[in-house]
């Protein structure tokens, strides 16, 4: 294939036969495929290339980073102490999104909230919706760095675009007036637009302390709670737990100490 022809396939975003002409003609010459029939499979596969390729755009724009999480079929359902399985597995059907609702998912450090909430934006992800998944006090820092006011609006529209937006872990640190009132204006921009999911382990009547000088917590809630799904989860840490059993599978039984007890005396014997 010559660089003209490429050129010209890359530009008409042809990208599959960009990268596999060779290859096609090979395969439509020796099956004597019709012209008619190879302009469909010539379509076929462009649009499979395009489905492909805006769904890993949308996943690196999610910022859920697949290698490392847990997926909702590992979710252990038989840990949290309380936990409304069939609520958050309807939500995984993603009718919240097109509503839009909110939901908020509350609890203890550990349960599964970010589990939960990681799988739901790659749910809809892959269903084809613009998601993203972004840390508390990173989003907040982000806005809080921008001095002018017309790249902060541009990064406000940024942050309210996606279908679904998951704002994790509020509640783990304490915010500035100033954070309080940006995150007020992000509520604002996507109420009743699209969906904001939220995880906390600080129940609302105690956001005071979150955003300690702020004045707008009772406006944002408002508008946060306003056809939400406000979903309890409780238990103990998970990652204790697994931590424990981690230590206890690491630990040397008997048997093995007095093989381990042993071994030593014959080295040392062996030294002295």
């Amino acid at each position: 294939m010559s660089d003209n022809l490429k050129q010209s396939l890359s530009q008409l975003r042809l990208h599959y036969l960009c990268d596999n002409l060779d290859d096609f003609i090979a395969r439509m010459t020796k099956a004597r495929v019709p012209p008619l029939a190879m302009i469909e499979e010539i379509c076929r596969l462009e649009l499979e290339e395009n489905r492909k390729r805006s769904t890993e755009s949308r996943l690196r724009a999610s910022h859920v980073n697949t290698r490392k999480w847990k997926s909702i079929d590992a979710f252990d359902w038989g840990w949290p102490k309380k936990i409304e399985r069939p609520v958050i597995e309807r939500l995984f059907e993603l009718d919240f999104i097109d509503e839009p609702a909110n939901v908020v998912l509350m609890g203890p450090s550990s349960v599964g909230k970010t589990t939960i909430a990681r799988n739901l934006v790659h749910k809809a992800v892959l269903s084809g919706r613009g998601a993203m998944f972004v840390e508390a006090h990173d989003l907040l820092r982000d806005l809080e760095g921008i001095d002018s006011a017309r790249a902060l609006h541009n990064r406000l529209k940024y942050y309210a675009r996606p279908s679904l937006l998951c704002i994790d872990e509020i509640g783990y640190l304490s915010f500035s007036n100033r954070a309080g009132d940006l995150l007020f204006q992000l509520i604002s921009q996507r109420y009743e637009k699209a969906s904001t999911m939220i995880t906390t382990n600080v129940p609302f009547k105690d956001w005071g302390t979150i955003f300690p000088a702020a004045s707008c917590i009772s406006a944002m809630l408002e508008r946060l709670l306003h056809r939400s799904e406000v979903i309890m989860i409780e238990g103990d840490s998970y990652r204790l737990k697994e931590a424990e059993a981690h230590k206890t599978k690491s630990k040397p039984t008997k048997k093995g100490q007095q093989k381990a007890e042993a071994s030593n005396r014959i080295q040392e014997s062996d030294i002295f």
